[in-house]
């Protein structure tokens, strides 16, 4: 069978014969700190996907992604500008009132963001709803939603009254400035796992407007929904008809998201340094077998084997570590990464609370990216060596032989 005349000897050196220990011990070690590096990366960085989707999913399916509205932020409740149908958005857009407010109960008060909307089947913080419906937003009724953390701060439940205060839209009266306020029934509470639990206020669009002390048929803007959140960031930037403007989640958990991203790319960059130590590695094993191989590389030479075979033997060989290193650390990674809350638990080990797992988010592109860098760092730390054992000249290597 026909053979590269560069793999061959190559897979030769890489076996070795009996006398080479040391030197398949550090050939050993690199493919070792090679798997171990990219399996590490692969595990960490599908953790933090995880994080990221659940984020997105928690945060952003509930809080207003984007609001688009008019610039003195009173928006005609009639239908749904034109130029919002050119968007990608998931579903058409949907009137909302939203607005600072100080929520007051008996024991205690704290400040939220009010938002206003139509209740129907289709609202994302149906899902998270752990008591009540949202059908039970009836106009007239003042009946509000709010999340499992604030609850617990005023030491509310279901049934429970509530006063909701708005100093935005407050009026003068003979005892001086007084907000817009009004006694809210409590009808439902939803838990998302998230800050937003103790942040955000949900009631329906006509009892809110009322308490903004908004005209009639008017609202704050329309809602948009989008199947990746992360597009705000491009749509943001393009420009809207006269008169309107635009705002999206950025403005109030734009930090979280960029914090989260950063900690995710100062992670992969960490371990991303032991895949770089274990390619060093892979520079001094071949320098020592290089060194050990000047008169066979002398006697190849003068079999007339040329410098671009010999560069390619010895990339062949340290190649190999870097190769087989990668695609047995990516595919421990992906292993370790899908049974990593079943390992936790086999070993006792609880990084949440009761009944809390770490989220995993396997993405094959990124380990693809992983393992196709890793093998590209590896080939590139073979050059030097490489270049260094097709330099060697047979007169000098061969003289004491």
């Amino acid at each position: 069978m026909f053979h590269p005349v560069s793999a061959f000897i190559g897979v030769r050196y890489l076996r070795g014969r009996s006398g080479d220990r040391f030197s398949r011990f550090v050939s050993y070690m690199s493919t070792a700190g090679i798997t171990i590096g990219v399996m590490s990366l692969v595990t960490v960085l599908s953790v933090m996907n995880g994080f990221e989707a659940q984020l997105k999913g928690r945060i952003l399916g509930v809080l207003p992604q984007a609001i688009v509205s008019h610039a003195d932020g009173r928006t005609p409740n009639t239908s749904p500008p034109d130029f919002l149908e050119q968007l990608p958005s998931s579903a058409l857009p949907e009137p909302i009132v939203q607005g600072e407010a100080v929520i007051q109960s008996a024991n205690t008060l704290s400040a939220g963001l009010l938002i206003g909307v139509k209740p129907n089947d289709h609202d994302p913080i149906e899902s998270f709803l752990v008591a009540g419906r949202l059908s039970s937003l009836q106009t007239g009724q003042y009946h509000v939603f709010i999340g499992q953390s604030l609850a617990r701060g005023l030491k509310v439940s279901v049934g429970d009254k509530v006063r909701l205060m708005v100093t935005s839209a407050s009026q003068f009266t003979p005892l001086g400035r007084i907000p817009s306020q009004r006694i809210f029934t409590v009808a439902g509470i939803y838990n998302t796992g998230s800050d937003v639990d103790s942040q955000l206020i949900v009631t329906h669009i006509d009892d809110a407007a009322r308490l903004l002390r908004l005209p009639t048929n008017t609202i704050t803007g329309w809602r948009l929904f989008f199947d990746d959140p992360f597009v705000v960031s491009e749509l943001g930037s393009k420009a809207l008809p006269d008169g309107w403007k635009w705002q999206d989640w950025r403005d109030q958990r734009g930090e979280l998201f960029q914090a989260v991203r950063m900690e995710k790319n100062m992670m992969g960059l960490m371990l991303g340094l032991i895949i770089g130590v274990a390619a060093f590695n892979i520079i001094s094993a071949l320098i020592m077998v290089v060194m050990e191989k000047q008169s066979e590389v002398a006697i190849l030479k003068t079999q007339g084997m040329t410098k671009s075979q010999l560069i390619g033997v010895f990339m062949v060989q340290g190649a190999s570590s870097g190769v087989l290193g990668s695609i047995i650390g990516g595919g421990l990674g992906v292993l370790l990464a899908t049974n990593l809350n079943s390992i936790l638990d086999s070993a006792g080990v609880a990084l949440l609370s009761v009944g809390g797992q770490l989220p995993v988010l396997v993405n094959p592109f990124q380990i693809g990216t992983v393992i196709v860098m890793a093998i590209a760092l590896s080939l590139l730390a073979t050059l030097f060596p490489s270049y260094r054992a097709s330099s060697i000249k047979p007169a000098e290597a061969l003289r004491y032989e």
